[in-house]
């Protein structure tokens, strides 16, 4: 939807190439019926005319001057104007029959479509709309009145028999051009123009009356007809406000409601039909910097700068798509009739391409960048709402992967009524005195040397009720992100102690790694709680580790250092997890109080085959020992695996080759008849 007038009657003087034969078929019929309907009474025009009094010219002069200043109405659905010839030439038909009242409206059209810069086929459909709307208001007068003079039941009957006929032609028009469902098109606008075209219409009897009396007497309506026109305008321009946006002149919020559910209900109605093309994209842009111009240049400059996107914007989309400003610095793109998902990532490609060039204000180049995110009719939301909140998880998707644009991925959504539930129930559950199905498994860690259990890493595992198993990776997904991460934590960190001073008890002396979120770290509140807990279970501090991840870690390494000197302090140990997946800096490395480093499943599984893999395992292997550091390879899962880390020096290894990850009753029966390879295998 365009703002400007100019772009509106151009989107009406278009038809989508897959609708042009179906709507030109109904152009033609609408033409063909009006001829039929009136064709007959075309035989007395010249009798008519020869004879025409002076008040026939007066209307017809009124009736064509009058539609060179036609009330252009805003909107997709409207009847594009409000014609003041309607009173006039409605006025004729009752004095001087069908025919006449044709001729002239015929003559006004011509006006009203130089003046609007109409398509010849829309001239001749609206031509052929009134034409037929004549025919079918001059049935009704004659049927109800006869010879007889017309009264005003009559009259208004008839009127009623103009406006169904023009106005149901022109929404089914609209509806074979656009698509969609025909209630709502029919709906929208028949309010306001019932009042303002029944107005014009029921004026026609009082000027036609006033015509045989004195006919100059009819030039004195001329004023109150321009205050009619300006009170339309003013109610047309009202109407049309409250659907812009005032500063960029793009639609707004409202507006994108509406063009979203038309969207829907014409999608839904291709989809039934077989229609490919029954996608459509909502894409919501939130520019980056936006922000850093309002602060450092003001308000005004910011003004300007999103006026200047917006234009951008605009001149990006396809025909017949919607550019809305959701107000501060984000915008929304309808990118309807889509053939593939791709195409709503190409838009968005080449709009956030579009963005990188600077926007030039008063000499001085703006760099301004945006993140986009996309949701797909109907695979990601059926209605405006779903739609929205999809488009704005994959945008701050893409704004926090710094890609650009990003297509919604439920997986990336945290607060999916699936995930919000299912945080809902481990909220619960840690409150329950058995913890709902929540346990921890220990995997053996071992010494690579002497086939020794040096450790076990606690992992977490949920059997819900209800749900059956949870996998970890969806576990921490949903917690993570939520307060929720903290309780588990200080759960797992006070069972894993439980379970250390129980083995300590009967003789197991093995050091356990627990893994905790970077959340975790950003408070010092962890090293009273876990200084709390060993003091409380005699457990000493060298017999419990933390593992942190590499990409966590380097979220916010200067917050966490406190956190984890003082841990080390207090003699816990510090693992660097997942090594060689993240961004670490060799610099963090050497700072940071660690004790271990664990090498990544990922490329100790795949290092057998890969040399590449493992390159990048010995390198790891070599820069630990280097800087004093114990290493653990995760994922050791055949026996190949364990000689090549043998053969490089790796001191640990943990991995489904040694064993799965049992209960801790099921482990202490593992360790009392189980024998490891040791190097001299």
């Amino acid at each position: 939807m365009a703002a400007t007038p100019q772009a509106l009657q151009a989107h009406r003087n278009r038809v989508p190439a897959e609708r042009r034969r179906n709507f030109g078929v109904y152009v033609i019929a609408i033409t063909v019926a009006a001829a039929a309907i009136t064709l007959r009474d075309f035989t007395q025009l010249p009798s008519v005319l020869e004879h025409a009094p002076l008040g026939f010219w007066v209307l017809a002069g009124l009736a064509v001057a009058g539609d060179a200043l036609p009330v252009t109405l805003p909107g997709r659905w409207n009847t594009s104007a409000i014609y003041p010839s309607i009173c006039f030439t409605f006025a004729i038909m009752i004095d001087s029959g069908l025919a006449a009242a044709v001729v002239v409206q015929g003559l006004a059209v011509a006006v009203a479509s130089l003046r609007l810069r109409h398509a010849l086929w829309r001239a001749v459909f609206n031509l052929g709309q009134y034409t037929l709307a004549f025919g079918f208001a001059y049935a009704v007068l004659h049927l109800l009145s006869g010879d007889s003079p017309a009264g005003l039941p009559a009259l208004a009957a008839s009127a009623a028999a103009w406006f169904a006929v023009k106005y149901l032609t022109t929404a089914t028009a609209i509806w074979l051009r656009d698509g969609g469902s025909l209630l709502p098109i029919i709906m929208g606008p028949l309010a306001n123009e019932a009042l303002s075209t029944g107005a014009l219409l029921m004026l026609g009897p009082v000027i036609a009356a006033q015509t045989e009396v004195a006919p100059e007497l009819v030039l004195a309506l001329i004023l109150p007809l321009l205050a009619v026109r300006r009170l339309s305008i003013i109610t047309a321009e009202q109407n049309h406000l409250a659907n812009i946006d005032t500063l960029t002149g793009l639609a707004n919020r409202k507006a994108l409601i509406g063009e979203v559910s038309a969207a829907v209900a014409g999608h839904a109605q291709r989809a039934v039909q077989g229609d490919p093309r029954s996608r459509f994209g909502l894409l919501l842009l939130d520019l980056d910097r936006f922000k850093h111009v309002n602060d450092s240049l003001g308000h005004e400059v910011g003004d300007r700068l999103l006026i200047a996107v917006g234009d951008r914007l605009d001149r990006l989309v396809r025909p017949g798509d919607l550019v809305a400003r959701l107000g501060g610095d984000e915008f929304a793109v309808v990118a309807k009739r889509l053939d593939s998902p791709d195409q709503a990532r190409e838009l968005a490609e080449q709009i956030e391409q579009a963005l990188t060039a600077p926007v030039v204000l008063d000499g001085l180049p703006l760099d301004v960048g945006g993140s986009i995110g996309i949701a797909l009719y109907p695979d990601h939301g059926t209605n405006f709402a779903t739609l929205l909140r999809h488009a704005d998880v994959a945008m701050y998707t893409a704004k926090h992967d710094g890609d650009g644009v990003a297509v919604y991925d439920p997986d990336a959504d945290q607060n999916s009524p699936q995930r919000l539930s299912l945080l809902a129930d481990l909220r619960t559950m840690l409150g329950q005195p058995d913890r709902g199905g929540l346990r921890l498994f220990y995997q053996p860690q071992v010494e690579i040397t002497t086939g020794e259990v040096v450790g076990v890493e606690a992992l977490l595992r949920w059997q819900h009720p209800t749900r059956g198993p949870v996998s970890p990776d969806e576990l921490i997904r949903v917690a993570e992100p939520s307060s929720v991460m903290r309780l588990l934590t200080r759960w797992v960190v006070e069972e894993a102690v439980i379970q250390l001073a129980k083995w300590s008890a009967s003789g197991m002396q093995v050091r356990m790694a627990v893994n905790v979120s970077v959340r975790d770290l950003h408070t010092g509140a962890i090293v009273e709680q876990i200084e709390e807990l060993l003091q409380r279970y005699g457990v000493p501090p060298y017999r419990l580790q933390l593992e942190i991840t590499e990409s966590a870690l380097m979220a916010d390494p200067h917050r966490v250092l406190a956190t984890l000197t003082r841990l080390q302090l207090l003699g816990v140990g510090i693992a660097l997890d997942d090594f060689g997946t993240g961004y670490s800096s060799l610099q963090h490395l050497r700072r940071l109080p660690l004790s271990e480093v664990k090498i990544d499943r990922s490329f100790v599984m795949a290092m057998a085959d890969d040399p590449d893999d493992l390159v990048i395992v010995r390198s790891i292997i070599e820069l630990a020992g280097a800087l004093g550091l114990r290493v653990v390879a995760e994922g050791v899962e055949d026996e190949r695996a364990w000689r090549l880390l043998q053969s490089a020096g790796c001191e640990v290894a943990q991995g489904w080759f040694y064993a799965r990850p049992l209960p801790p009753d099921e482990l202490a029966d593992w360790l009392s008849r189980t024998t490891l390879p040791a190097r001299s295998v």
